[in-house]
């Protein structure tokens, strides 16, 4: 292990719990506005705001996985040359380290529906600031503000 960078102060990290690999897609409609999902009743964190995704299952790539949940969540369809990688969020959730993996999607089929019980809401990135986001979805809006 390399010694500590004076300029970056800090101990070394390692992950304490397992991580998980996650992915988000920033669907940007014609108007430049993102589409936001509250967390599901009877999930962990319900009624939070997040990005539209889940988890990646094993045996999955990230955009598969993405184009999966896209469908599942919100009965829309896109495949992955349509999904742009945007960044990533790192976040020690107490229980498991979370990597969630950002795409930004600007063509699908079909009207995004909450099949989960979510509601959703299209935004404009400035107005995700004043949103309760998860934390790490909040940690990508920066990100999404530059990019767009």
């Amino acid at each position: 292990m390399a010694d500590a960078d004076p300029d970056c102060p800090g101990p070394a990290t390692r992950a304490a719990q397992p991580l998980l690999l996650a992915v988000a897609a920033a669907l940007i409609d014609a108007d430049g506005r993102v589409l936001v999902a509250t967390r599901p009743p009877g999930k962990a964190h319900a009624g939070q705001w997040e990005f539209p995704g889940g988890k990646v299952d094993a045996g999955e790539i990230p955009e598969g996985a993405l184009v999966r949940e896209l469908a599942e969540e919100l009965g829309v369809d896109t495949s992955a040359s349509c999904l742009a990688p945007a960044g990533f969020a790192s976040h020690d959730t107490g229980s498991v380290h979370l990597v969630l993996l950002l795409f930004v999607c600007r063509r699908w089929r079909g009207t995004p529906t909450p099949r989960e019980g979510q509601a959703l809401d299209w935004r404009r990135v400035p107005e995700l600031f004043g949103l309760d986001l998860l934390p790490a979805d909040r940690a990508l809006v920066g990100l999404l503000d530059a990019l767009l």
